[in-house]
């Protein structure tokens, strides 16, 4: 088979950057008044989660020695739901491949999946937390805002989320997807959320937007009275400045990676055009008709929760997946066609010439192609020669350079997008 000529692009895009995520911090810190918050000797659980977030080391390092500054006692607790295989030694490695760990931030982490039931939803189910976040004297909710891969609401991914699921531990975050199913996650997140702002001492929260070119846009302390009405500025702002496709349809979609900590869909829904939940309308776009994904990250730790959003894969992946872990997490999110394994070829070059031949009656070289790094990372892609003429019309897109056919090597692996 003769591969599409391909070329690398860059999306032009007025991007907004926060250079000094530190002094950001600080100056957040300051307008909510930092200072009347935190008192002196106070155990303050600060929640991290389980995404690949930007500078997130040196954000929770900032945080924490702001509090000691002011006398208080931080420690970190892992906020990611049943993420990390479901145990508190699972979770404590995965922030320890973000580089989230006690030498880095400066503060314990302390892990654990025991919960405690602080109250029932009106929809009649049980609200469940990390039961140190309960006990500590005040709890900092951290976390980025953006589209959820799932749905589409007035709060998606951010502060609300991050208590209702990713602060319940496994058996929490069975109990709210559980309720997503009927009453949608539109209701249920800032239902549980809601609740947990009453209960427990949230002192505040740190929301962080990023760009489309995977960096800090803007950095948000918020006060607890304004956590939704906040989170809604910042997911419309992130809205704005979201990672998409520039180009659509596609006949073939090439994914090097995918992760969770790329996304909590291991790909971006909302970049991939699929989200595979029952009961949630699928997007109109993009429209892909086949989706390859070629490896799965390391700090996944074998988890492949979304996998089932391929048409093909490597044997590559297939031989690094966790299957334990991949079927709690999709279990316990009421997602399990996310696991689902699509046909593993044996190399590179097998399963983008296999997605290629089930494109329909479409000659190779004239096949509209897209090869990303991830579903987060796509600043700078690679588009096939079809897709050219509409690349040079648009002022949005900037062609960088030539590149030839599709770059396999001799034992068919595709070089990766850099």
């Amino acid at each position: 088979m003769n591969f599409p000529n391909m070329y690398r692009i860059r999306q032009v895009f007025d991007a907004p950057r926060e250079a000094d995520v530190e002094a950001a911090l600080d100056r957040e810190l300051a307008l909510i008044g930092v200072d009347f918050r935190i008192k002196e000797g106070a155990r303050i659980a600060i929640t991290a989660g389980s995404r690949g977030i930007a500078h997130i080391d040196r954000i929770l390092g900032r945080l924490v020695m702001a509090l000691k500054e002011r006398g208080a006692r931080p420690f970190l607790i892992p906020t990611m739901g049943s993420h990390g295989g479901g145990t508190a030694e699972g979770q404590s490695a995965v922030l320890e491949s973000l580089r989230v760990t006690e030498g880095t931030i400066g503060a314990p982490i302390l892990s654990s999946m025991e919960v405690v039931e602080i109250a029932r939803s009106r929809f009649g189910f049980p609200i469940m937390v990390d039961k140190l976040a309960a006990e500590a004297d005040g709890v900092i909710v951290v976390n980025r805002i953006k589209p959820h891969t799932e749905f589409e609401g007035p709060v998606e991914s951010g502060l609300m989320k991050m208590m209702a699921i990713g602060m319940g531990k496994h058996r929490g975050c069975f109990e709210v997807h559980k309720q997503t199913v009927q009453y949608g996650y539109r209701d249920v997140i800032p239902e549980i959320g809601g609740v947990i702002l009453k209960k427990l001492p949230i002192l505040f929260g740190i929301g962080i937007v990023e760009n489309i070119y995977d960096e800090t846009a803007m950095i948000r302390a918020v006060r607890p009275d304004q956590f939704l009405e906040d989170e809604k500025k910042l997911l419309s702002d992130a809205k704005r400045l979201m990672a998409r496709l520039p180009l659509d349809p596609l006949d073939v979609l090439i994914v090097d990676k995918m992760g969770k900590n790329v996304s909590g869909t291991g790909m971006d829904t909302n970049v991939v055009g699929q989200i595979m939940f029952i009961g949630e309308k699928e997007p109109e776009h993009p429209r892909i008709t086949r989706i390859v994904v070629l490896d799965l990250t390391e700090e996944s730790h074998g988890n492949a929760v979304g996998i089932g959003l391929a048409d093909y894969t490597t044997r590559r992946l297939a031989d690094k997946i966790d299957h334990r872990t991949t079927a709690i997490n999709c279990i316990t999110a009421m997602s399990p066609e996310k696991a689902r394994i699509p046909i593993a070829l044996e190399t590179d070059r097998e399963a983008v010439q296999a997605a290629i031949d089930t494109i329909g009656a479409v000659d190779p070289e004239k096949a509209r192609v897209v090869h990303i790094k991830n579903t987060l990372e796509i600043g700078e892609l690679e588009v096939s020669k079809a897709l050219m003429e509409e690349v040079e019309a648009r002022d949005d897109l900037k062609v960088m350079e030539t590149l030839g056919p599709l770059s396999l090597d001799a034992k068919g692996s595709l070089r990766p997008v850099e």
